[in-house]
């Protein structure tokens, strides 16, 4: 069974709604999972958009959003969520506006790629004290057994 990430605001491939970039209210879309490894023992999200700052010209990855060590009982995030609501036990990392949280769309210029990931690994990852992208990344090296991919579209 392959790892299945889903959201109800936006089909893969498909343009996110207003609502969920820097233009509308900026809350996190609705996302559901299904299949993940009976061994998994973590699951990490990874938010990022590859095109920043141009996609004629793509210089960097902008992080939007980090999660880690959400237990793999969990199948599904809510719209809009909080910390607060996250489930027991998720850690945090810092998006590429230096906060937790989730960031949405706000492309420059040009229609972006919006990545959103989601990782099984067969261990719990250390609190890492609000981790970037890369040491996020560094840590699950190794212990990933499955992965999900969802992709939405956004220009101003």
């Amino acid at each position: 069974m392959t790892l299945i990430l889903t959201s109800d605001a936006f089909e893969n491939g498909g343009e996110i709604p207003r609502q969920y970039t820097c233009t509308g209210e900026d809350r996190s879309p609705s996302l559901a999972w299904e299949n993940v490894p009976a061994n998994a023992r973590s699951l990490v999200l990874i938010v990022d958009d590859p095109d920043a700052p141009d996609p004629a010209a793509p210089k960097m990855t902008w992080v939007h959003w980090l999660l880690y060590n959400l237990p793999p009982s969990a199948t599904a995030l809510p719209e809009q969520v909080t910390t607060a609501q996250l489930p027991t036990g998720t850690l945090e990392g810092l998006n590429d506006w230096q906060r937790t949280g989730y960031g949405g769309p706000c492309p420059p210029i040009g229609r972006h790629r919006y990545f959103f990931k989601l990782y099984a690994l067969d261990r719990m990852l250390a609190d890492l004290r609000q981790p970037g992208k890369k040491q996020l990344e560094a840590a699950m090296q190794g212990h990933i057994l499955a992965q999900a991919e969802l992709i939405g579209t956004y220009q101003k």
